[in-house]
């Protein structure tokens, strides 16, 4: 029977780009060390804003689940 053990981690992704790309960066670095990633929650959306009000850096605390190996 080969049922599947998911890990789930968490971690945080950061861009100067936007949210979206901040959690494209985190999964594209898991993906890098991880195999077997097969999803990404987002958990939270924060930023840095400036003395202007723009915002000038997107974090994004995701976690990744992938497959434990045998």
């Amino acid at each position: 029977m080969g049922t599947d053990v998911i890990k789930v981690i968490e971690l945080v992704g950061q861009s100067d780009q936007g949210w979206e790309d901040a959690v494209q960066i985190a999964v594209k670095e898991a993906s890098k060390t991880i195999r077997g990633i097969k999803g990404v929650e987002v958990l939270n959306w924060t930023g840095n804003v400036d003395d202007n009000g723009e915002i000038t850096g997107y974090r994004a605390n995701v976690q990744v689940a992938f497959s434990v190996e045998n």
